[in-house]
């Protein structure tokens, strides 16, 4: 088996991909890591382009330095995506209860954090913007919230039967 710290792209680890706030096996299998890797060659996109026009393109706004804004300037490091979940295990999946045919088990998805709505609004529109320019296709894009408000964003691609699907 493959050792959990590996890359599986330039940014996105196995170990980050398969991080769970519960004490069970998840140890995705080589099909599995497949699919982790095409999520995230789309999770690098995602960032490079969020850095590009959020934080690195940005003209200085001295009116957000003195709020306090995080504004970067040209050369300081890139804003990383962090992921909440990726694959899960089908004892995790139901531990955390996951949907029984969830695309976390098959390790096609991705739930990104997000800082509020309107980071995840911003995310949502450069996977679109990725997804038309590239004209292929993801099968999930949705934001979610749980009960106690807090909001992420769920990305999922498969290898083929990508639907589309936007909420």
């Amino acid at each position: 088996m493959q050792q959990v710290t590996m890359r599986l792209t330039e940014h996105f680890t196995l170990a980050e991909m398969t991080k769970t706030s519960v004490n069970l096996k998840n140890v995705p299998n080589e099909a599995q890591i497949e699919n982790l890797k095409r999520v995230c060659g789309w999770l690098e996109l995602l960032r490079s382009r969020y850095n590009e026009r959020y934080e690195r393109a940005s003209p200085p706004n001295p009116l957000s330095e003195r709020r306090g804004g995080s504004l970067r300037r040209e050369g300081s490091e890139d804003e990383p995506i962090v992921i909440n979940s990726g694959f899960r295990s089908e004892a995790v999946n139901k531990a955390v209860g996951g949907a029984a045919n969830s695309n976390h088990l098959t390790g096609c998805a991705a739930d990104i954090r997000v800082s509020g709505m309107e980071q995840a609004l911003r995310y949502a529109v450069i996977l679109l913007d990725i997804s038309d320019e590239s004209r292929e296709d993801f099968d999930e894009l949705l934001i979610e919230r749980n009960a106690r408000g807090a909001i992420w964003l769920h990305f999922a691609v498969r290898a083929q039967g990508n639907r589309r699907r936007i909420r």
